[in-house]
């Protein structure tokens, strides 16, 4: 039986995926994809109809577990680790190259962070109101 771990990232939110051979479950903290939200139902769905489309069938379950950040963070990085996943499980250029001209972010991960506090201020960029007189 191989299994294949990949990470995503987005903003604080981390995903681990762990893909298997299996019937096309695809499970993100321990809950089936179906049951989310619509919208973000359908983003969990891109990876999936692409991978269908090309590849023919799923015969992989997925196991995606999803820590820190909020709700759609969780959303995003669960996302690019399925797609990952998917790619080096399939090994097919093909795919690769079906999920980069729908969506690069699919296998490219979203490299803005949270910009560090500035000494003596409360925020990143809002500074303290001075006064002139």
């Amino acid at each position: 039986m191989n299994r294949i771990i990949v990470s995503g990232k987005r903003k604080a939110a981390v995903a681990r995926a762990v893909l298997t051979e299996g019937t096309g479950i695809v499970l993100i903290n321990e809950k089936d994809y179906k049951t989310l939200h619509m919208f973000d139902k359908l983003k969990i769905e891109e990876p999936l109809r692409i991978a269908e489309n090309t590849l023919g069938k799923l015969n992989f379950d997925v196991k995606i577990n999803a820590r820190g950040g909020g709700e759609k963070g969780q959303i995003d990085a669960s996302r690019l680790a399925l797609a990952k996943a998917i790619v080096k499980f399939a090994n097919s250029d093909e795919l690769e190259k079906n999920f980069t001209d729908y969506d690069r972010s699919l296998l490219v991960a979203d490299v803005r962070r949270k910009e560090a506090y500035k000494p003596g201020d409360s925020k990143a960029r809002k500074k303290r109101q001075s006064s002139k007189r």
